[in-house]
């Protein structure tokens, strides 16, 4: 029975262990392309700082057409910058929603995990003879993460031992 109830166990674990395989990467991308399209607004933002202060010092002395031009070119700048700042927000939800996804995911199987072990509690009270009870309202059964982090799961709650 003990036998069975390890393979259990480690069968959910290794089932949401494959599943967050993928997800260091996916973030460690995502945290990467974050880091880029700031360094691009930062670098755009100082060019900014520099046509403004250009067209401030030569304002006076330039034809109405150039300094339609300047401005322009400063406003491109601008929304080239907001759009970094946009994109830089969309990878920012990616990224949370990548994460919450695989949260509600490990919610999930635990619950799943849960009603298994409740079954098969319920089902080892049959067969007990009438009369006689077990000795624990509940079992306790630890799990051990390839992280080494030693969990315990008892009477429907889970605590993390380390």
């Amino acid at each position: 029975m003990s036998s069975a109830r390890n393979m259990a166990k480690a069968m959910y674990l290794e089932h949401y262990l494959d599943s967050l395989e993928s997800l260091p990467a996916e973030m460690q991308r995502n945290f990467n392309l974050m880091k880029d399209l700031d360094q691009r607004s930062q670098d755009l933002m100082k060019k900014i700082d520099k046509a403004a202060t250009d067209y401030l010092n030569k304002v006076r002395h330039m034809s109405p057409e150039k300094r339609t031009n300047q401005l322009n070119q400063i406003e491109s700048m601008f929304g080239k910058s907001r759009e970094y700042g946009d994109d830089k927000v969309s990878l920012a939800m990616q990224t949370y929603e990548m994460v919450d996804k695989h949260i509600r995911k490990l919610d999930a199987e635990l619950a799943r995990f849960e009603a298994d072990l409740k079954d098969k509690s319920s089902g080892r009270r049959k067969e007990m003879p009438e009369g006689k009870t077990a000795a624990k309202k509940s079992e306790c059964i630890s799990v051990s993460d390839a992280c080494q982090h030693l969990c315990c799961f008892c009477d429907g709650w889970l605590y993390f031992l380390s």
